[in-house]
């Protein structure tokens, strides 16, 4: 955090090059957060780019006391979440497939296994999509941010109550769209679209 300080600091004192140094030590991560709250990788890029311009422009007004990556998630999630219900698309099964992306395989990996994991893949992708975008965004800042309750609390502006008990609703709705066996048209049963669900 000091490293971060003293980069702001020389920013403002007209040093571009160490706001370039904040871009790269975050973008990664930031990319990777709204690849999850936008559910598409060219959002996600396009969401990235805009928040950290926002944020140079906007550097002045961050306070301190608090880390640099929590206030530039936030501007970068409100962005998120602005174009989202803007664009009020659907992630299809197509689109979470493009999300969960093809990992690479060894030559010596059986092709058995590979198929395994690529249906699980699916099906967690798939199964997160449907979950309403609270839910999503809270699953991915705990699970895979590995961010504590008191950070996400302070990313999304809520009680540290609140965290957990949305936490623990998201898991368990989770949970059920892995567990529920599909229909012919590949849903879930008794799962409707999950942007539709409430918190």
């Amino acid at each position: 955090m000091k490293e971060d300080v003293r980069l702001i600091d020389a920013t403002l004192d007209g040093d571009r090059a160490a706001f370039g140094h904040l871009v790269q030590k975050y973008q990664d991560r930031l990319y990777s957060a709204m690849v999850h709250v936008t559910v598409n990788r060219s959002d996600a890029e396009d969401v990235v780019q805009e928040a950290f311009v926002r944020a140079y422009l906007k550097l002045d007004t961050f306070q301190k006391s608090s880390g640099f990556y929590t206030w530039l998630y936030r501007i970068a999630f409100n962005m998120a979440i602005s174009r989202r219900r803007r664009a009020k698309s659907h992630l299809s099964l197509e689109q979470s497939r493009e999300v969960a992306g093809n990992e690479p395989i060894s030559s010596d990996e059986a092709v058995g296994h590979h198929m395994v994991r690529e249906e699980a893949n699916r099906a967690l992708y798939g199964a997160l999509s449907r979950l309403s975008e609270e839910h999503r965004v809270i699953i991915d800042l705990r699970e895979m941010q590995g961010c504590d309750y008191e950070t996400i609390g302070q990313l999304l502006e809520l009680p540290v109550g609140t965290v957990r008990s949305r936490l623990h609703r998201a898991r368990a709705q989770l949970r059920q769209l892995l567990t529920e066996p599909p229909t012919l048209d590949g849903r879930n049963e008794h799962s409707g679209p999950a942007d539709e669900q409430t918190t």
